[in-house]
């Protein structure tokens, strides 16, 4: 059954950038018959790492649904659809749903002025989450590979590069579930991260002094770290590739 889920949202996203425009309604995007959530909770369930499902508005939820333009038969769609986001692992990974006062920023519109301007326009890639150390979670719809549509990409923030996972939607839900996250994060989680990443704002990142990607950063416990507004850290990486020439 994952692989049935993963292979009709690679469809679903894939083929959906091509529909620049003509948005469907979202009564044709909620699917009552077949709906991931019932897949998608079940993994959160049986969740090695600690997840917590935020509610969500079901008038937003409607909106964000129709924005994103993705059926609720994908485990995209669900989450939109059924919360407000997903914070996995004490807030350390903080996956969009359609907003939550924890994490007040929903999938389609924390991507619109990034990947797009408009509703329905077509898009070469997708934030579907990002980390509290300012890491973000990308799939790819062309912007960095012709090669790996509909994989995730990670924006590595102790290099500023974007790196295939060779992951799927789906197969990124269960390695935030179920991934050893310690390892993936190895040499970037200070002694008391989980007492601060808990009471971080979902709509705050941690910024570092010295930068992560510079030689002094990389010693994460002799760094000064304070919350900003996750759209300042945004603005600022994509500064910073440009001046790195990564752009």
């Amino acid at each position: 059954m994952k692989n049935i889920l993963t292979a009709f949202l690679l469809l679903t996203f894939v083929f959906g950038l091509e529909a620049q425009n003509q948005m469907k309604p979202v009564e044709e995007l909620i699917n009552l018959q077949e709906p991931a959530w019932d897949f998608v909770s079940q993994w959160i369930k049986e969740a090695k790492n600690p997840v917590e499902v935020l509610s969500c508005d079901p008038i937003k939820a409607r909106e964000a649904l129709f924005h994103t333009q993705v059926t609720t038969r994908s485990p995209m769609g669900s989450i939109v659809y059924s919360t407000g986001g997903i914070l996995v692992d004490n807030g350390w990974i903080r996956i969009f749903g359609s907003g939550n006062a924890k994490l007040n920023r929903s999938l389609p519109d924390w991507n619109k002025g990034k990947s797009f301007n408009q509703f329905g326009e077509r898009m070469s890639f997708l934030l579907i989450a990002d980390d509290a150390i300012g890491g973000l979670f990308a799939i790819n719809a062309g912007q960095f590979s012709s090669d790996n549509m509909g994989k995730v990409y990670y924006l590595a923030p102790e290099s500023l590069k974007w790196e295939s996972l060779e992951q799927t939607y789906s197969d990124f839900l269960n390695w935030s579930f179920n991934g050893d996250l310690e390892l993936f994060y190895q040499g970037f989680r200070w002694k008391n991260w989980k007492a601060e990443v808990s009471i971080l704002d979902g709509n705050k990142v941690f910024s570092f002094f010295p930068f992560l990607w510079t030689t002094e950063g990389k010693d994460i416990e002799n760094s000064s770290r304070k919350a900003i507004p996750m759209e300042e850290h945004y603005l600022f990486v994509l500064d910073a590739r440009k001046q790195l020439g990564l752009e």
